[in-house]
């Protein structure tokens, strides 16, 4: 089974080396990069690509671990018996799959998608460290051990947000996805602007890269923000000469695609005035 890429996610050749090694290793490939570039879609575009299913557990600030093997429900069991119903003999009525289980019991390989492990607490990554070894956790409810009848492709995103265990990170092959070059991102946006006009398309990237290099910008556009701020070009049917930088407002067309706080507004704003005063 080799990732190579499919028709709608472009792959860089270190990404695709990066998918492929961790499958082969039977590791979980942990991907880092920026927001917006595309670290949550590259799992479904391996499932995709291998044609296999694809399980998806997104994380937040509250999510345990425990939730990915599964869940125990003991207050709808008291309820139950107390009301004398016949499922309260069998507890596996009160035990909810997670997606850890659901993964490891399919029949044919899967993709397991842990999205934006570093929303969760610090200790959260550790609580799996053995699931994700071994490929298997008890269930003490029923006295069973689940194992994987298939190894899993697990891939594990991660927007840096906190420092991951080191022990975590022994287990993983890691791959940072990098911001796009103009190249690449060109062929990012052949994808899903195919009849974009070249004249247009590069003006809007060299501004685009230009805002990026802004200094003192507090966030940077991403890949995914580009891509909607020309669906807005080509909306507004704009031509290069309407993107060209203009000293009254040093802003960009439609900017509210690409800036997305008070705080970049007023830089380029303030950047306008000092063009102005020619400072």
């Amino acid at each position: 089974m080799k990732f190579t890429g499919t028709d709608s996610y472009v792959a860089t050749e270190d990404l695709t080396i990066a998918v492929n090694a961790a499958v082969t290793l039977g590791r979980p490939l942990l991907v880092k990069g920026e927001p917006g570039t595309g670290k949550t879609e590259l799992a479904r575009q391996v499932a995709a690509s291998l044609g296999v299913p694809m399980f998806e557990w997104h994380v937040k600030s509250t999510t345990r671990a425990q939730q990915g093997l599964y869940e125990y429900d003991a207050v709808s069991r008291l309820r139950d018996s107390q009301l004398g119903e016949e499922r309260v003999h069998d507890v596996r009525n009160y035990i909810r799959k997670g997606k850890l289980w659901q993964a490891f019991e399919a029949n044919t390989r899967v993709v397991l998608l842990i999205d934006e492990i570093d929303k969760a607490d610090i200790e959260f990554p550790n609580d799996l460290l053995q699931e994700l070894d071994r490929m298997e956790f008890h269930v003490y409810e029923t006295g069973e051990t689940i194992r994987a009848v298939q190894r899993p492709i697990v891939i594990i995103t991660s927007n840096n947000e906190k420092e991951l265990p080191d022990a975590f990170l022994r287990r993983c092959f890691f791959h940072y996805i990098r911001f796009p070059d103009m190249e690449t991102l060109k062929r990012i946006v052949a994808v899903h602007h195919p009849d974009i006009k070249e004249a247009l398309l590069t003006r809007a990237l060299t501004r685009f890269y230009e805002i990026r290099e802004t200094p003192g910008l507090k966030k940077k556009p991403s890949t995914s923000e580009v891509l909607d701020w020309l669906k807005l070009l080509l909306a507004e049917d704009l031509s290069p000469e309407d993107l060209q930088t203009d000293t009254k407002s040093a802003l960009p067309r439609l900017h509210g695609a690409l800036l997305k706080n008070e705080q970049d507004v007023h830089l380029f704003e303030r950047l306008a005035f000092m063009a102005r005063s020619g400072r």
